[in-house]
């Protein structure tokens, strides 16, 4: 879990996070985003759940950024990723960025390791000793971020990506990924 949130967590959905923040433009690091989510299910999970971020977010958040994403998204000037709709979401209410990344990337581990617990099946113990390792490695996440360049962006372990292809095409699976 550690590599996870080191590797494509930290260098791809929080960086183009603390981007947007500063100011990068959204069309920009959307189009990094899909470009840089090599592995098909990866990049289609982003979508389906940045749509859906998008809608709940309009309705109980609506905001300015939220509309001019939804807009980008809706005229095909825009994919939709799922961290750059949470990043807009969370700075039209005002989140610090540090806390933000903290959400996002706990949330995402969160998410994660209840699929485990429910198919490997890991058990509920296991799961909270994960979350709490977890907990870990997102604060040091958070704390590398702001040091990194564009430069960085969607610098992952190859090795990570060929298993998430590989995953792909597998006879039989329980969770989308």
């Amino acid at each position: 879990m550690s590599a996870f949130i080191s590797q494509p967590l930290t260098y791809s959905d929080g960086l183009a996070i603390r981007l947007f923040y500063e100011g990068v433009d959204l069309g920009e690091l959307d189009a990094l985003l899909s470009a840089s989510l090599l592995p098909r299910q990866v990049r289609e999970a982003s979508l389906k759940m940045g749509s859906r971020l998008l809608e709940i977010g309009g309705e109980v958040f609506p905001s300015p950024a939220l509309e001019l994403y939804r807009g980008l998204v809706t005229a095909g000037r825009a994919a939709g990723h799922q961290p750059l709709a949470f990043a807009v979401v969370a700075r039209s209410l005002g989140v610090p960025l540090p806390e933000a990344l903290a959400a996002y990337l706990f949330a995402t581990v969160t998410s994660l390791t209840q699929n485990a617990v429910r198919a490997i099946p890991l058990g509920q113990n296991a799961g909270q000793r994960l979350l709490r390792q977890a907990a870990d490695a997102v604060a040091a996440a958070v704390e590398r971020i702001p040091h990194l360049t564009l430069d960085d962006f969607g610098a992952v372990s190859p090795g990570l990506e060929i298993s998430q292809m590989r995953h792909e095409r597998q006879r039989a699976r329980m969770f989308m990924s």
